[in-house]
């Protein structure tokens, strides 16, 4: 039972008013009954279980009860399917967890309990893992079953199947909460989903994808094309396809443009081409990993330096790095 000794903090997560019961494979939360697999909680309603879990279970025949119109099984399983693909923590996500990280002051965190929310394979958390307390790992999809494994040497991590935006912790439950590049992919408004989480820890740090508001119009041009691309294979589901295409557009469209924008660098032009900023310095393996999460994700949003300061009006300080990527920032309660 891997969280044997983790009853206090499950307690502390919930809320000192709940009775909160470990059995083997069980978590009861007063008259609440969570399935414990392959030690991660599931905190998912029964008809938002992923066809993995559900196998796990022994669940056969149809489930009683809908889906919430807000929750998307097109993300889900996208997002399950690209961290099965994509599992291995790679040694660029290093320099990627400090360039998300330039806005907080780690050494603060020693004493504290971390929530990462939406942890994919839980890249982020795994370099975390011996910066503070505790970590409370939650992704609705099957890609939390990753990071259970990639995090399977840390003891202070605890996980959870759930919708983000279902979460039935204690308010003020983490000290610190990241959610990284996760918010942008919810079928609600992004920067609404902000306002909303703050009630969970008093101080936040988000990563929303960009408007391209900092870059010259020819770049939103593109975007518009890439979009309408975006959304009409999204629609294939096919996981071979899927795969041969993040290989091909890795080598036929990333790879040519990080190339070309090094030819360009002696000339202080290399800026101007798309994709070489961020990639110049990752490997094939990484942009395979993003060009699914480009091309095969259904919803995405993305948001403008101005709209991010506006959210001043639910926090006391919003801010926002000038530094790669964009935009990253901290809102403090």
């Amino acid at each position: 039972m891997y969280y044997k000794d983790k009853l206090g903090i499950l307690k502390s997560i919930f809320g000192p008013e709940k009775n909160v019961v470990l059995q083997p494979g069980l978590l009861i939360v007063d008259n609440n009954r969570f399935s414990i697999v392959d030690d991660v909680i599931i905190l998912s309603s029964p008809e938002e279980y992923t066809e993995y879990v559900r196998n796990k279970l022994n669940l056969k025949g149809s489930v009683k009860g809908e889906s919430s119109s807000d929750f998307s099984s097109d993300i889900q399983y996208s997002f399950g399917n690209e961290w099965r693909e994509y599992y291995e923590i790679l040694p660029e996500h290093e320099k990627e967890f400090y360039q998300y990280f330039d806005i907080v002051d780690l050494d603060e965190m020693r004493d504290s309990r971390v929530c990462d929310l939406g942890c994919g394979n839980g890249r982020w958390s795994y370099f975390l893992r011996n910066k503070c307390r505790e970590i409370i790992l939650v992704d609705f999809s099957n890609a939390i079953f990753i990071a259970r494994k990639n995090l399977s040497r840390a003891n202070n991590c605890l996980f959870f199947m759930c919708d983000l935006k279902k979460l039935p912790f204690k308010y003020d439950f983490a000290n610190f909460i990241f959610s990284l590049g996760v918010l942008h992919h919810l079928p609600t408004p992004c920067l609404e989903e902000v306002r909303r989480i703050k009630k969970y820890a008093p101080t936040l740090l988000i990563f929303i994808y960009y408007a391209l508001d900092n870059r010259a119009l020819y770049f939103r041009q593109l975007l518009k094309i890439i979009t309408i691309i975006r959304r009409l294979l999204s629609e294939i589901k096919n996981r071979s396809f899927r795969k041969i295409f993040s290989i091909s557009g890795t080598y036929l469209i990333y790879l040519p443009l990080v190339y070309l924008g090094w030819l360009l660098k002696p000339f202080k032009l290399s800026s101007y081409v798309p994709l070489f900023d961020f990639y110049h310095s990752k490997s094939a393996r990484r942009i395979q990993q993003d060009v699914y999460d480009r091309f095969f994700t259904s919803i995405e949003q993305r948001v403008a330096r101005e709209e991010i300061l506006q959210l001043k009006d639910s926090f006391s300080e919003v801010i926002i790095s000038d530094n790669f990527p964009y935009w990253h920032f901290v809102c403090k309660r």
